[in-house]
């Protein structure tokens, strides 16, 4: 990784990034806690996380917007709107304002989608290909390190503070994550003013996810596996309470222990892609989710952590994976619309496996959802590890491939010897003579 943080320009990137993904670390969780003690409902609280989700539906449109935009420009200016979005948080008083954090998490969602997008193609732009398993790396190695300290500074903060202070950080993150990243100077692959016709190109992203062999195969894998994944939101609470016999807010330790699987994961992403392509190791982390919901099954406190710390570590597999798949196997132009609706297609079964889990570990036993997670995806897991060989593993960064030999050209054997043409022509006259 460190190859690629040698690259001035990621290296300023990947600081304004560190500025908006703390904001954000900080800020999400800390909205639910913020509407569950204005309610007094978890319900209420839950749906915070919804309305983050929700403008998933209009991935098509935002995608289609983000490749008419040059990418720099509109990053800057994304995270600035997504400053003015977080502002409003400062009006919230009583229980009578919760409307207004439902907005803004539904804003920050879409805006959420818009970055996302937008940074793919930056990022392929700063990058050479043979880096950029290594530059998605670095980003979840950020990631997973923030879900460390992030929830839990931003619970904290709240309770200290309140609710304005998490919306001053919320603005300062991405208001710094704007300036920095405007100090880039790129060549935009997309011009001005060039990009997708409206409507005719809309649905483009989905188009080329299920024309192109390896994403439509890691999509639809990935997709099956995010179905019961999304069960264990929800599960990990019942196995903390009716399974360890311990007080909710273990869920927190536990939640820690998995961001140290996250970091882990996280730095052994690109080697992964090097040794198995990109759908190898995608298979590999949807695989390795399936032995940890199988372990919580069994409630063994010594088991559920090693549990976990696989769970953490099989998810920055699946995200650098796919990502690096998608921008490998994307034209620049249509980067934007693939990405959006890649998250579609991804958050999509997530959402529906969060409130389905919420809804049967009401009336199922917890342990038996943990085996049909751990079945579900250690099958999706073979589903995508069958496809591995649509992806071949690359080159290690900065190291060229081994020179192959040339094969030995085949042993000459001589042509029979032709005559000349003076020999030719004085057979021919002797034979007249005759």
């Amino acid at each position: 990784m460190r190859t690629v943080l040698r690259r001035p320009e990621f290296r300023l990137l990947f600081c304004g990034l560190l500025a908006s993904m703390s904001a954000e670390s900080i800020l999400l969780l800390a909205l639910a806690i913020w509407v569950k003690d204005l309610t007094g409902s978890d319900g209420l609280a839950g749906a915070t996380i919804f309305a983050v989700i929700a403008p998933m539906a209009l991935a098509p449109l935002v995608g289609w917007f983000v490749d008419r935009c040059p990418r720099r420009p509109f990053f800057v200016a994304a995270n600035l709107v997504t400053a003015l979005v977080v502002s409003p948080l400062f009006l919230v008083r009583d229980r009578g304002d919760v409307w207004i954090v439902y907005a803004v998490a539904a804003l920050y969602g879409l805006s959420y989608l818009a970055l996302s997008a937008a940074l793919s193609g930056l990022i392929r732009q700063l990058v050479p290909v043979e880096l950029l398993a290594e530059a998605n790396g670095v980003l979840q190695t950020v990631r997973q390190g923030l879900r460390l300290v992030g929830p839990l500074a931003g619970a904290g903060l709240y309770a200290a503070v309140g609710g304005a202070a998490l919306a001053a950080i919320g603005v300062l993150g991405f208001l710094t994550a704007a300036a920095v990243v405007g100090m880039l100077r790129t060549t935009e692959a997309v011009p001005p003013g060039a990009g997708p016709r409206w409507p005719l190109d809309l649905g483009a992203g989905l188009r080329h996810l299920a024309g192109e062999p390896a994403l439509r195969r890691a999509l639809l894998g990935y997709g099956l596996g995010s179905l019961v994944m999304g069960f264990t939101e929800s599960l990990i609470f019942a196995y903390v309470d009716q399974g360890l016999r311990r007080d909710a807010a273990f869920v927190g330790v536990l939640v820690t222990v998995q961001g140290v699987g996250g970091l882990v994961g996280s730095l052994c992403s690109p080697g992964a892609v090097r040794r198995l392509g990109e759908v190898g190791t995608l298979a590999t982390g949807v695989a390795f989710f399936g032995p940890a919901a199988l372990a919580l099954a069994y409630p063994d406190l010594r088991l559920g952590v090693a549990a976990v710390l696989l769970a953490g570590f099989s998810l920055p597999l699946t995200m650098v994976g796919l990502h690096t798949l998608i921008q490998r196997r994307t034209p620049p132009g249509l980067l934007g619309r693939v990405v959006a609706a890649a998250e579609a297609v991804v958050s999509g079964p997530q959402a529906v496996s969060i409130g389905a889990g919420a809804l049967l570990v009401g009336v199922l036993d917890y342990r038996l959802l943990f085996l049909v997670t751990g079945v579900a995806t250690l099958l999706a897991g073979g589903y995508l590890w069958r496809a591995r060989h649509l992806t071949r593993p690359t080159a290690r960064a900065g190291v060229p491939p081994p020179r192959v030999p040339a094969p030995h050209p085949p042993p000459r054997v001589p042509s029979p010897r032709r005559p000349d043409d003076h020999e030719i022509t004085g057979a021919t006259c002797r034979q007249r003579c005759r």
